[in-house]
């Protein structure tokens, strides 16, 4: 650059609130505040029910009371831990920045949701809607006037699935077996943490009680099988399979995946509606 010339202003970084220190939790800061990520973003805060999880986390970053978040001046908040913090703290987070809930099932409430998009209008926010495991978002989401029908299907070992609020008994699995075959809305209160990706297929597309979900648990699996085929009414057709290694309720690439969409949060500018990133 000649002498004399103008500079550019330096972009900001725009500052990302972060809530849940799990296993994504942790990866996630680790990226963006110290990893490859660093420069790209900047963590505003950390909060977690557990105090004690926080020990790889800078003092000046941890966030005790969650409701005292406006003090760190996020841009973006994403939550990581549980949906419970969509229902108690997603309109207060709207009404002062955008919001990620990364446990997108509790968008399958339909009062919830019609707040949350009612906080992001009122405040000029994002609601933003990751798109973890579900492949060709873009077209299923483009094309979704033209669609009459989309099943989303999951095929996973029992040792990759929670149980815990279906309340089936994972012992008495001895070969494949269908655990659910209806709507979407239907599954995303039995499996909450496995069926994120399935809401916001169904989001995207022709809603939660058009949006077929099957989930199939098969002890012979080695790897998590993802499959989606939408039907138009021009008998166009969109089938789509996914193969990869099992990590925890997820696949292996649910870290990137969900740093890619935070990333993409962080730089959106939808007012007042609902992305998916």
């Amino acid at each position: 650059m000649t002498d004399g010339a103008p500079r550019p202003a330096e972009q900001r970084r725009p500052r990302i609130g972060l809530i849940g220190h799990g296993f994504v939790g942790r990866a996630v800061f680790d990226r963006l505040h110290h990893g490859p990520l660093a420069g790209s973003a900047e963590v505003a805060f950390v909060h977690t029910r557990s105090a004690a999880a926080l020990v790889d986390v800078p003092g000046p970053l941890r966030l005790e009371r969650l409701a005292d978040f406006e003090s760190t001046a996020p841009d973006l908040v994403v939550e990581m831990a549980h949906p419970d913090y969509s229902e108690r703290y997603g309109e207060r987070i709207l009404g002062f920045c955008d919001y990620l809930p990364l446990s997108v099932t509790a968008l399958a409430d339909d009062a919830l949701r019609e707040r949350l998009l009612h906080a992001a209008a009122a405040a000029g926010t994002t609601l933003a809607v990751p798109h973890g495991a579900l492949m060709g978002l873009d077209s299923l989401h483009e094309w979704r006037a033209a669609w009459e029908s989309v099943t989303i299907t999951f095929r996973k070992h029992p040792r990759n699935i929670d149980f815990g609020a279906s309340g089936f008994d994972a012992d008495s699995i001895d070969g494949d077996t269908v655990l659910y075959d209806g709507p979407v809305r239907g599954i995303a209160r039995l499996y909450p943490r496995n069926v994120n990706t399935m809401v916001t297929c169904a989001l995207a597309t022709v809603g939660l009680d058009r949006c077929r979900a099957r989930f199939i648990a098969s002890p012979t699996l080695t790897v998590a099988v993802a499959e989606v085929e939408a039907v138009g009414g021009d008998g166009s057709r969109l089938s789509m399979r996914k193969e990869q290694p099992a990590q925890g309720v997820s696949g292996s690439e649910m870290v990137e995946s969900q740093l890619a969409s935070i990333l993409r949060a962080a730089a959106v500018r939808l007012p007042g509606s609902m992305a998916f990133v």
